[in-house]
């Protein structure tokens, strides 16, 4: 064999040997990404009912400051959180000590302080859990259990990005009213045998008051992030006009995306797959009301997207709003991870998980069986919406491996 023969047979083996070798360490890293994927799904699954137990024998520490101190920039608490059934028992039970009006929105709440020092955030019941809100997606008052829904479908899914929920039943008249400041205390009234209050807000009326049983009121109260990790407001780039006749540019607008890619913070960093994890979480509790978003602030878009204010969601299980999912159907790209963990979810896990992680709850049962059957037609849905973006781009450009290592000090 010639010399020249020789050194294109030898360069021709060489090429082969590097792209099996790339061939093979991509898919053994592929394949242990996927190991851990399922390992972290089962060790979820196995820690999904929290039994609300105010015990904590191995720490001196409150459980304020516990939650405190499980915050990172890339989630609100870590996947393995056995204190997380005293934290929340605190939640539903700690002494209020101060009652005031709901930080600026449109919808009613309250922020309470509870024994300790915590803020806490209640959200009253407006609604039966079988009533369903007709009309635009976004219509209708806040839903108080959609809070404690959404923050264990967090759990589920794996973001652990939503604050702290549970669900909690006070008295008006012996808790609220006699820690209540003078500007809430101003919007009580009593309506039959019910004690009310309208609270102050952009859409609060004293004409549409949250009424008690009596003086027994239900809720959720939301924990308050720590005054050490200062929140930044952003306007999400598929948000709303809710302008009659006026559409947003992502409304008509299919190749949106690639001017979406080319801004801060959505050009480098995780922001844009947070957006695409928040759609598919905002599609599947039906919440399109996500007009704007909040992260950690002077992050240089590293921290996560918080999920934030949920309580636009499962107020009717007969509309599935498809153009929630326009992140995804228009950049046609998902985590890896996220993909993995919306599969172990298939074939009626997805709606057995919630309903176990929710059984414990005070409120409990927080959803109708409504609810939780049209979670697993949502849940259908995105994974065909995925497998288009595969079939049109293919799984190397549409799966995006995308983990991060989240330090807990």
């Amino acid at each position: 064999m010639k010399l020249k023969q020789r050194v294109v047979l030898l360069a021709i083996l060489l090429v082969i040997f590097i792209f099996t070798k790339v061939f093979l360490i991509d898919n053994l890293d592929t394949s242990a990404a996927n190991r851990e994927d399922q390992r972290a799904f089962h060790r979820m699954m196995a820690s999904l009912r929290i039994e609300l137990d105010p015990r904590l024998d191995h720490t001196m520490q409150s459980p304020w400051e516990i939650a405190a101190q499980w915050v990172v920039p890339r989630e609100v608490y870590p996947e393995e959180t056995p204190e997380l059934g005293a934290v929340m028992h605190a939640m539903s039970t700690k002494k209020i000590v101060k009652a005031d009006v709901g930080y600026k929105g449109t919808q009613l709440k309250a922020l309470l302080i509870l024994e300790g020092g915590q803020k806490v955030v209640f959200k009253p019941k407006r609604y039966a859990r079988d009533y369903v809100v007709e009309g635009e997606p976004y219509a209708g008052y806040d839903r108080h259990n959609a809070e404690v829904a959404a923050f264990h479908l967090d759990r589920i899914l794996g973001f652990r990005r939503a604050p702290l929920v549970v669900g909690r039943f006070v008295n008006l008249r012996t808790e609220i009213k006699p820690v209540a400041t003078e500007q809430l205390l101003g919007t009580f009234m009593t309506v039959g045998n019910s004690t009310c209050f309208y609270g102050k807000c952009y859409y609060c009326r004293e004409t549409e008051p949250a009424c008690a049983d009596g003086d027994i009121m239900e809720g959720s109260v939301t924990l308050w992030l720590p005054d050490v990790w200062p929140l930044q407001k952003h306007r999400h780039p598929w948000g709303r006009t809710y302008r009659e006749g006026k559409l947003a540019r992502w409304e008509y607008d299919e190749s949106y995306c690639d001017a979406v890619k080319k801004t801060s913070p959505y050009d480098s960093g995780p922001r844009l797959l947070d957006i695409i994890d928040t759609a598919i979480f905002d599609y599947l509790i039906g919440n399109a009301d996500r007009h704007h978003y909040e992260s950690f602030q002077d992050d240089e878009g590293a921290s996560m997207l918080i999920l934030l204010d949920n309580a636009k969601s499962f107020g009717n299980p007969a509309l599935d709003e498809r153009s929630i999912l326009a992140p995804l159907y228009q950049c046609c790209i998902i985590r890896v991870s996220t993909w993995n963990r919306l599969n172990y979810l298939k074939n009626g896990v997805l709606k057995s998980a919630l309903k176990t992680a929710m059984s414990h709850d005070p409120i409990s049962p927080v959803l109708s069986d409504a609810h939780l059957g049209a979670l697993e037609q949502r849940l259908l849905s995105i994974l065909a919406t995925v497998k288009q973006c595969t079939d049109q781009f293919g799984p190397d450009v549409v799966l995006v491996e995308d983990r991060m290592t989240l330090s807990h000090l």
